[in-house]
């Protein structure tokens, strides 16, 4: 777990799933995934869509730190496609202000 300083708010990470133009869905994680996403985008951040391009943002979940976030993303990469998918079926994202 993170040590927190004395005064600072603690920043929440994400562990995401990003659909890539040929169908597949790629999970990591990060403490600004629309950011993240961005860069997908753009070609950065991850070798994976050299491939096949990062195409939609399809799930996002919430945890409060990164070693929880990496825990997380560790079972979600260990699940079937069939089982992403249902958690992508599920997801609902959050209304934009």
């Amino acid at each position: 777990m993170s040590e927190q300083v004395p005064g600072q708010a603690i920043k929440p990470w994400y562990v995401y799933l990003v659909r890539a133009a040929n169908g597949s869905l790629y999970c990591g994680i990060s403490d600004d995934p629309q950011r993240r996403f961005v860069a997908h985008q753009n070609g950065r951040g991850a070798r994976y869509f050299k491939t096949s391009p990062a195409q939609a943002l399809v799930y996002v979940e919430q945890w409060p730190d990164k070693g929880e976030a990496l825990r997380q993303e560790r079972l979600v990469k260990r699940l079937r496609k069939s089982a992403k998918e249902a958690l992508v079926a599920s997801y609902t994202a959050p209304a934009a202000v």
